[in-house]
């Protein structure tokens, strides 16, 4: 690990790494259930649920490794500027005393 990387960055890196898994995780379960449920609850026929079941665990594996990809090579995102002319920005007002209009 480089050490000109900051705690923050190191946890951020943590952080999106961890979202990937979970989310390819979540997607492939996802993927499998619909399909296996259609081979233990739906019309399948009898001698097609083994491969049905074996093709729907392959398409959740390769469903979760996609997302993982996806997600970690994505670019990272670049913090905004600032507000754009059309966001509604409340501003502190310049008068003592007085209290910021959404508190």
């Amino acid at each position: 690990m480089s050490p000109s990387r900051t705690q923050a960055e190191r946890d951020a890196i943590t952080v999106e790494i961890m979202f990937a898994l979970f989310s390819g995780a979540f997607l492939g379960a996802a993927a499998f259930g619909v399909l296996a449920g259609a081979a233990v609850w739906g019309p399948v026929p009898g001698p097609w649920r083994g491969p049905w079941l074996t093709v729907s665990g392959a398409l959740g594996g390769v469903l979760c490794c996609v997302q993982v990809v996806r997600v970690l090579r994505r670019p990272p995102g670049r913090p905004r500027p600032g507000p754009s002319p059309g966001d509604v920005v409340w501003r502190q007002p310049s008068q003592p005393g007085r209290t910021n209009p959404d508190s």
